[in-house]
């Protein structure tokens, strides 16, 4: 029987949500007034309480921007049944982990058993026990809290570690313990060309803006290329790829190489936002990358670990990044070995490297190549009142007529 909502002693309406979430916020849906009656007695005190007497009135409270914490769900109501309501809410992924109890009189072990296997924490049956059921309410109330605090502290976590090593650790596949293993790499070191000289008279404010949108946009990029992010260093950002996933040495090398020339790209969007800051106030990076033999996995002590690598070939990686041209790409000959069917890049040319005995064989990234082995163009030209970027790798086959009648149309209004 399905009557109006019940007000609280003071007059208001239940089915309200109150302005301020101070008490943990519980949903009863039931279709008898009664019931609705018994379960506000019971919990009004010490909790938040939001009234349904339909399912779809349920689900219209669970996905509002208050939704519950706690949600008591009668099985037997009309138009829309309890399971079919925990259905539609287990199918939301901005809801779906909202604890949900069954308080029904259907006391049947099959009963049960469905609700559980639908997704509810618990399983209540009518009359029932008011002690008994405050305990349980209180409990799951707690465990859901705990749940959530460990996700957000998790969440928080997260943004100190590389996503593979976040994954891999909460998933189990990585220990925290001091351990490594000799892995073949490729290693990836980026600095800003003369970056602390051009910022030496800058507040600090402006170095932090210009280096935290770097950052952001180049771990952006490294998440969509696979590369794990070991470091930041000043200005300088080590990336490697082939722990703790790898796609095999040859492409753990390319995706480098194009993760690598995705970042010079970006850097055209970048110095067009440094300008808008300040004159001046504009950067060119410049890469080295390596691929040979490193030790990687947890350094440090039991107190402290730090994920990284080490060895000869890491310090080659940071060695071509320094002799890099600003705006240029260096790679090992190594590294070209790999990925020379797919990158086209200069003739090879010797460096004398600090810390290295003989000279270092290294070659000049120019871009991807096509099919057919001629090169990608990304043309990129600015002059004082002028930026052009042009770039064929991203732009579709049908817009390059009408890019070309547009260059057209430009070249003859200059010439005017």
């Amino acid at each position: 029987m399905n009557r109006d909502p019940i007000p609280t002693a003071a007059g208001a309406d239940l089915q309200g949500v109150a302005t301020a979430h101070t008490k943990p916020r519980v949903l009863v849906v039931d279709d008898t007034d009664d019931n609705l009656f018994l379960m506000t007695s019971l919990l009004e005190d010490d909790y938040e309480l939001q009234l349904a007497s339909s399912g779809q009135q349920a689900l219209d409270m669970v996905t509002s921007a208050k939704p519950p914490d706690l949600i008591l769900l009668d099985i037997m109501m009309p138009e829309m049944d309890g399971y079919e309501v925990l259905r539609r809410i287990r199918q939301d992924p901005a809801v779906a982990n909202i604890p949900v109890i069954f308080l029904t009189a259907l006391s049947t072990m099959e009963e049960e058993q469905l609700g559980i296997d639908l997704g509810a924490v618990d399983y209540i049956t009518k009359p029932i026990s008011p002690p008994l059921f405050m305990a349980r309410v209180q409990s799951h109330l707690e465990r859901s809290g705990s749940a959530r605090r460990l996700e957000a502290l998790s969440e928080k976590l997260s943004r100190y570690l590389a996503p593979q090593v976040y994954q891999s650790l909460f998933d189990g596949s990585q220990q925290a313990e001091i351990r490594t293993e000799r892995k073949k790499l490729t290693v990836f070191f980026s600095d800003i060309k003369d970056f602390t000289a051009s910022t030496a008279k800058w507040q600090p404010e402006d170095i932090t803006r210009l280096l935290n949108s770097y950052f952001t946009e180049m771990s952006r990029i490294a998440a969509d290329y696979g590369g794990t992010v070991d470091k930041f260093i000043g200005d300088a950002i080590v990336i490697f790829f082939g722990d703790p996933h790898s796609r095999g040495v040859q492409q753990d090398a390319l995706q480098c190489v194009k993760m690598a020339i995705a970042m010079q790209q970006a850097m055209v969007n970048l110095q067009a936002l440094w300008r808008d800051v300040g004159p001046g106030k504009t950067f060119r990076i410049r890469i080295g990358i390596n691929t040979g033999f490193c030790d990687v996995g947890n350094f440090g002590s039991q107190l402290r670990m730090d994920y990284t690598i080490i060895g000869p070939e890491v310090n080659l990686a940071a060695r071509l990044e320094q002799a890099a041209e600003p705006g240029g790409i260096l790679i090992s000959d190594d590294t070209y070995a790999l990925v020379r069917d797919e990158i086209d890049a200069d003739q090879s040319v010797s460096i004398n490297a600090k810390g290295f005995s003989e000279p270092i064989i290294a070659h000049a990234v120019r871009g991807l190549l096509d099919a057919k082995g001629s090169e990608r163009k990304a043309l990129e030209q600015e002059l004082r009142n002028m930026r052009l970027r042009l770039d064929l790798n991203r732009m579709p086959a049908e817009d390059r007529a009408a890019a070309a009648l547009e260059l057209r149309d430009m070249a003859e209004w200059l010439s005017a």
